[in-house]
């Protein structure tokens, strides 16, 4: 445990500006994110971007290729929150039906496999499984965020309970203390907009 907390407390020190400034915008956009705020998009665009130098450089290619596909989805996201108003200004906040849960789920093992096999055939990934996994998981619950679908919270609870102890192993100490801070914004995400669902309901 000593050994342990030495060489958190060392990549701590060893932390870079752009990892700080990662952390900081990633943070922002979680909780912009939580308040149903449009910001979310802005913040976390900047955020992703200087996480695709970071996890290339850490050698987490997967999760490099997750930033780029949060990018992306970042803009249409940005887009779909304002272009498709409930009676509030905004897209209404969703839950999934069974066939949205079974595409979620299935697009997750399919994703798996597939990252999997990339991984362990073209790079030298030290963790595979967990990088496939994650990816995966975050692919679609970064869909679920760009529709609304409260779901997406419960996939970043999961994803972020991996990447803590994975950001840890690759020496991106700073960035596991942005995934234990996420891991709450995820619980409080999930709170506030199963909140704003029921005040939706007709009375």
């Amino acid at each position: 445990m000593q050994n342990f907390i030495l060489l958190l407390w060392h990549d701590l020190a060893a932390t870079t500006f752009f990892e700080y400034v990662a952390v900081i915008f990633g943070i922002l956009s979680v909780w912009f994110a939580s308040r149903e705020n449009i910001w979310v998009y802005p913040t976390g665009i900047i955020n992703v971007g200087l996480y695709i130098f970071l996890f290339i450089t850490a050698k987490i290619y997967a999760q490099a290729l997750v930033q780029a596909f949060f990018m992306v989805l970042s803009v249409y996201g940005w887009y779909n929150w304002v272009h498709n108003p409930s009676s509030e200004g905004q897209t209404a906040i969703t839950r999934l039906d069974l066939k949205g849960w079974i595409l979620s789920v299935g697009l997750i093992i399919v994703g798996t496999v597939l990252f999997y096999f990339l991984l362990r055939k073209y790079t030298d990934s030290p963790v595979p499984m967990l990088d496939s996994f994650t990816t995966s998981v975050f692919f679609v619950t970064m869909w679920l965020m760009a529709i609304k679908k409260i779901e997406n919270w419960l996939g970043w609870t999961v994803g972020n309970l991996i990447l803590i102890p994975l950001s840890i192993m690759q020496h991106l100490a700073f960035t596991s203390i942005q995934y234990i801070v996420f891991l709450v914004l995820a619980v409080y995400g999930w709170i506030e907009w199963n909140k704003k669902i029921k005040n939706a309901q007709p009375q």
